[in-house]
């Protein structure tokens, strides 16, 4: 029987990340030493596995499996490292057009300079529901990205009280389609836009779905 696993913020701090944090002296450099490696390739484009970085990183594959016990656990905690302060992101400001705007801005320029780790990371999630569908995904376990998710609930947060959730939720979700990787891999590789050039073009359609929401909810009400 295939197993899944829901590979989220939470679950990959507590693989890999707990031993790279929590450990000191030798422990902690080859728990850093993997991840930088790791990270390397991927911002050279490539998908690499946990034997592949662990060769890179001159260790062992035992010790390699010992920070990373998949490739998925290994990518996702790329990825987190790449995010960095996206994860943390917070604001102030009660108005939701200007909270998502602060988000987008804060976000893009950071995934457009690691535009390589995300699309690596974008290439192991198509990889493996080709996988899936084939029935060839065997044990390894399944790489999910979520983070927008939260995110997104996180900005639209002042609308709580004036959506109903259903809506809310459609919005963080109509939203998700220009905030992600996926919003360079269609507006620079199909459109050839420059990074800002996206990042305004993913400002004018996150403000124009959240007027469509609230002018909805004001007829409605």
């Amino acid at each position: 029987m295939r197993r899944a696993y829901h590979i989220d913020m939470e679950v990959s701090r507590a693989s890999s990340e707990v031993l790279i944090n929590s450990e000191r002296g030798p422990r902690a450099r080859t728990g850093r030493l993997m991840l930088q490696t790791a990270m390397r390739l991927m911002q050279e484009g490539r998908t690499p596995s946990v034997s592949e970085v662990a060769e890179a990183a001159g260790v062992s594959r035992a010790t390699a499996y010992r920070y990373f016990p998949s490739q998925a656990a290994m990518v996702q905690a790329v990825v987190d490292e790449a995010l960095g302060p996206i994860l943390n992101w917070k604001s102030r400001s009660t108005n939701a057009d200007r909270r998502v705007a602060d988000l987008l801005e804060s976000s893009i320029p950071r995934i457009d300079r690691f535009e390589a780790t995300f699309k690596a990371a974008l290439r192991l999630s198509l990889e493996q529901w080709a996988m899936r569908q084939a029935g060839t995904l065997g044990e390894e376990p399944q790489f999910t990205r979520g983070h927008r998710v939260e995110l997104l609930r996180s900005a639209l947060a002042p609308l709580n009280k004036r959506l109903p959730k259903r809506k809310a939720d459609r919005l963080a979700q109509a939203l998700s389609l220009v905030f992600g990787v996926e919003v360079l891999v269609v507006l620079k590789d199909i459109w050839g836009l420059e990074a800002q050039e996206a990042l305004a073009v993913s400002r004018w359609a996150a403000s124009a779905l959240i007027r469509a929401a609230e002018a909805e909810s004001l007829v409605q009400e």
